[in-house]
């Protein structure tokens, strides 16, 4: 058995002893051990404390990591990420600047759309190439977990070949991943006039060999004015559910568009967006078990208004954080900058931002069992920083790369 020894640590974050979904107050409540030690067994946490409490002999370790000077956290919970796509989009982001709005570029041929025609164009061996880069590049930057949508084909073979490069990476990767179908992510411009005909393939042709090929474990819909209706949504949800899949929404992203209620009334797992709330919005959310997930990142990349995190807290709701990751709306998986942007933007406590974006991200993806907290029996899937003043400093320093390593079950990547 390889057994490691990390002593000396500055500080070792999230040290739950028992795993809670984070609401309220207690989000703000990060338990930390001071100069502690840290051991691992096979990939696995296996044992904390305080670095002068050690009972075991030096000779008993494999390894012996000293990490003075550094901090010790969970890996990043990254719970929402587009992260297979065909190309980049950012033709439109200069677009964008030079003051073309949203339809104007749809009009043109842009968007989803755009992504969808790149996508479907594209082999499964090139789209996984390139999603396989992609998750080693945010493995670097302390993603340690990771839930991957569909939605760029919008064809039934497009969504297949997308879930079937997801499940690739999952079967190829050390990161636990989550795969989400998203078929119902616009409609495509042959269905414009058609949805029930399209909302049909979804449930019809999709879903059937989805649930066969066990190619997702949720599914998702963009709930919103222009794509789908509260109705629609709770539709095409019901029928995935039917096939064992759970619901995750978006929801609330350019209006009130009733996608929180509706995400509510499925019990999904999450609501992802949520830039636009009001009161009958925020309550129903904190009086269930559903989480909202923030996506800073998006908003500050649309110039939107930032999500309102600090009454979603104060109003009881449980939250997390994700990177949203994607070519047209927000093209980075970078979770520290996520983080920053949570405090800096939003008024999150770091304390805040970190459970939310580790402990609350884990259990957006059901995954609370094996990551998002540094406690005995999870898996060591860890962000080593470079020597820093404070946790405070982590999201204050947002344009220094504060991280001297990752460790992905037990192992340096």
């Amino acid at each position: 058995m390889a057994t490691t020894l990390v002593t000396n640590i500055k500080l070792l974050v999230n040290t739950l002893e028992e795993n809670k979904l984070l609401r309220g107050k207690d989000l703000a409540r990060l338990p930390c051990i001071e100069n502690a030690y840290l051991i691992i067994e096979d990939g696995i946490i296996t044992g904390t404390g305080s670095s002068n409490e050690i009972q075991h002999p030096a000779s008993k370790f494999s390894h012996i990591i000293d990490a003075e000077g550094q901090m010790v956290l969970p890996a990043w919970c990254d719970s929402h990420t587009h992260l297979v796509f065909a190309a980049s989009r950012e033709e439109e982001f200069v677009d964008k600047i030079k003051g073309l709005s949203y339809a104007d570029i749809a009009a043109k041929g842009g968007g989803i759309l755009n992504s969808a025609r790149k996508l479907n164009a594209a082999s499964e061996n090139e789209l996984f190439t390139k999603a396989w880069k992609r998750l080693e590049e945010v493995s670097k930057q302390g993603t340690g977990a990771i839930e991957i949508k569909s939605g760029y084909g919008l064809t039934v073979e497009g969504e297949f070949k997308m879930l079937r490069v997801i499940k690739k990476l999952k079967e190829k990767s050390a990161l636990p991943i989550k795969a989400t179908f998203l078929g119902a992510h616009t409609y495509p411009l042959e269905y414009k006039d058609n949805h029930q005909g399209y909302i049909d393939l979804i449930m019809n042709e999709m879903l059937p060999v989805i649930a066969k090929e066990k190619l997702a474990d949720y599914i998702d819909v963009f709930c919103e004015t222009g794509f789908f209706s509260p109705v629609e949504t709770e539709m095409i949800c019901r029928a995935g559910m039917s096939y064992g899949l759970k619901p995750r929404i978006h929801a609330n992203q350019l209006s009130l568009s009733g996608g929180t209620q509706t995400g509510v009334k499925l019990n999904a797992l999450s609501v992802d967006h949520l830039e636009t709330m009001d009161d009958d919005a925020i309550t129903t959310l904190a009086q269930s078990n559903t989480i909202g997930t923030l996506l800073p990142t998006a908003a500050f990349f649309l110039r939107m208004p930032f999500q309102p995190a600090r009454k979603l807290i104060e109003a009881g709701c449980a939250i997390a954080l994700a990177s949203d990751f994607n070519p047209g709306s927000s093209p980075s998986g970078n979770m520290n900058l996520v983080m920053a942007m949570s405090c800096i933007q939003m008024k999150m406590l770091p304390e805040e931002a970190i459970n939310a974006a580790t402990i609350n991200g884990a259990y957006a993806m059901e995954l609370e069992k094996e990551v998002g907290s540094i406690s005995i029996g999870k898996k060591a899937n860890l962000i080593f920083t470079k020597p820093v003043p404070s946790l405070a400093y982590l999201p204050y320093a947002f344009g220094s790369n504060l991280i001297d390593r990752v460790m992905i079950n037990g192992e340096w990547i």
